[in-house]
């Protein structure tokens, strides 16, 4: 399934695209027509690891997947998308220095022994960073002279665990999504941790959908780019992260609990505005896509 939260009429609701993608199924209000007793919470994160909600999504999913003359089924033209996840619980777990050609980038080096990890680097960025497609990137022109964009998957966790191995890392992802990891890079240069550079809000567009986990083979092999004002800068394939998705969720849940709805975004390819001569970094006006392969496009403009 293709799961959005979204804003219809003034009221912020979630639901499945159908199968053209042209319209989206208010599940709240599908449920209510559907049956007599309802199962699904107000939000699509409240969905996420609770059994009976998900069965319920598939049923309805089942039912309403084509375009049929429903109240509920509504043209995606009349909807304003928001993040899958608006409102995160926890901080997002991310990766750094993650896709080879981008540790050279970023250590400005090619000796692979200075630049390339040894073991995953995690950091985090603050719920207040998260905003939905469409939405405007506030440059924060007081804080930062250097504004960065970073393409990247991230994994949904469907259900707790601790201590996950690599072999059942993929029986806890609920699904996928993308965001674009914006960075200060003057503060990520000053400070000798992340979260400051990367926590500034508004600094993690996410969307457009949440694609559940069964839409996506495995190993997650998928093309990954992002364009400023239509100009490709990044572009590879997930095939190519230096520390793969089973060991990404087994480094991040040893001797700490993760659960539905944990967001962990995986990395950057090559190619971002500091990894150019001179640098190219984001100014006002300037319009930032993300695209990886079945997962859509997100796309922002920089306030």
């Amino acid at each position: 399934m293709y799961l959005s939260t979204f804003l219809f009429q003034g009221k912020q609701t979630y639901g499945f695209l159908t199968d053209c993608q042209n319209f989206v199924v208010d599940v709240l209000a599908a449920e209510t027509y559907t049956f007599s007793e309802t199962r699904l919470p107000a939000a699509l994160l409240n969905a996420i690891g609770c059994r009976e909600a998900v069965d319920r999504l598939y049923e309805l999913h089942d039912k309403f997947h084509e375009k049929g003359n429903h109240p509920f089924v509504i043209p995606v033209s009349e909807i304003v998308l928001q993040a899958p996840i608006p409102n995160p619980k926890r901080n997002i777990f991310c990766l750094g220095i993650n896709y080879r050609e981008h540790a050279y980038e970023f250590r400005q080096t090619k000796d692979e022994a200075k630049a390339v990890p040894k073991y995953p680097i995690v950091f985090s960025k603050a719920t207040t960073t998260v905003i939905g497609p469409g939405q405007q990137i506030n440059s924060h022109p007081e804080i930062t002279k250097e504004l960065d964009y970073e393409a990247e998957l991230a994994i949904i966790i469907g259900k707790e665990g601790t201590n996950i191995g690599k072999e059942e890392a993929y029986e806890y992802i609920f699904g996928y999504t993308m965001i674009n990891d914006v960075t200060a890079r003057d503060l990520q240069r000053r400070d000798a941790q992340w979260l400051l550079s990367k926590s500034l809000d508004t600094f993690c567009p996410m969307g457009p959908c949440l694609v559940t986990s069964d839409e996506i083979s495995t190993p997650v092999k998928l093309n990954i780019q992002s364009r400023v004002n239509g100009e490709i800068r990044q572009n590879s394939n997930t095939e190519y992260l230096i520390f793969d998705i089973p060991t990404i969720i087994q480094t991040v849940s040893t001797g700490i609990t993760l659960k539905p709805g944990d967001i962990i975004a995986t990395g950057t390819p090559s190619g971002v505005g500091m990894g150019f001569q001179p640098p190219r970094f984001l100014k006002s006006g300037d319009v930032v896509e993300v695209e990886i392969e079945k997962l859509g496009v997100l796309k922002n403009i920089v306030l």
